[in-house]
């Protein structure tokens, strides 16, 4: 006889309506939401990157928090300044922000009191903390909805943990560069072109660089795509640096 896996308890879209009402009344009332991007990422790593980065760090902030359920990832995010180069799909600002919303007030519906964003992809920090205020009055005053948003305490955890299963951390720039090409070598080793590999932009962006990437796209500061150096890169810093952003993302939604 064919024996059948056990159900999915964390993954809402594998589980049933009854599951998830059970869940909810024996007191499993968080539930996270992942966001991700489709977004190139250099000529070493395919588009799905960021996407695939939310999926593992959701299983592992959900166990750490305990009794909370993982949405289903919104894969495509706001990736405007990575449309010069062919593949990437993006979201307006209002288009992401109307997902994220019509999630919250849906999840709200069905008994969940805490609803918890996050965001594989950087570039999506600053339209979720916009969006925050907004999406805390669409819900009962009993729900409560936060996002993670802090981009500097996410490359400062990556460039800790790099050094730390030790490779350089001055390779982290933030995209496609030895933490994010080492996340993929774990998470999906196949997708990786190892040989494809080349330095980007070495260094913190300046403040105009910054702005000239935002209006111009980001061939204004690397024309390969990759903001970082992906040389060094192995499995081994990769679920460091994921084992990094779990603990600093359960530590932030624990407060």
């Amino acid at each position: 006889m064919t024996s059948l896996a056990p159900p999915d308890h964390l993954h809402l879209e594998l589980m049933s309506f009854e599951d998830v009402s059970d869940a909810v009344a024996s007191g499993s009332s968080t539930v996270l939401i992942p966001c991700g991007a489709v977004e190139q990422h250099g000529p070493h790593l395919p588009l799905c990157m960021d996407a695939d980065h939310a999926d593992a760090l959701a299983v592992n902030v959900a166990q750490r928090l305990g009794r909370a359920l993982i949405a289903p990832t919104i894969r495509v995010g706001c990736s405007a300044h990575h449309l010069v180069l062919p593949g990437t799909i993006s979201l307006r600002p209002e288009t992401f922000e109307a997902i994220c919303l019509d999630y919250c007030t849906s999840l709200a519906q069905h008994g969940f009191k805490r609803i918890l964003l996050f965001s594989g992809h950087i570039g999506n920090f600053p339209v979720l903390r916009d969006m925050l205020p907004r999406l805390r009055r669409a819900v009962p005053q009993d729900v409560e909805i936060d996002a993670f948003c802090d981009s500097i305490a996410w490359i400062d955890r990556w460039r800790s943990a790099v050094k730390e299963a030790g490779g350089d951390p001055n390779a982290v720039g933030g995209h496609a560069d030895i933490a994010e090409t080492s996340l993929m070598m774990l998470l999906r080793p196949d997708s990786v072109r190892l040989h494809r590999f080349e330095v980007g932009h070495l260094g913190a962006l300046s403040e105009a660089q910054l702005q000239a990437m935002w209006k111009n796209g980001i061939k204004s500061v690397t024309d390969n795509g990759i903001i970082g150096d992906p040389y060094g890169s192995s499995a081994e810093i990769g679920a460091r640096c994921l084992e990094a952003i779990s603990d600093l993302l359960a530590t932030s939604f624990r407060k």
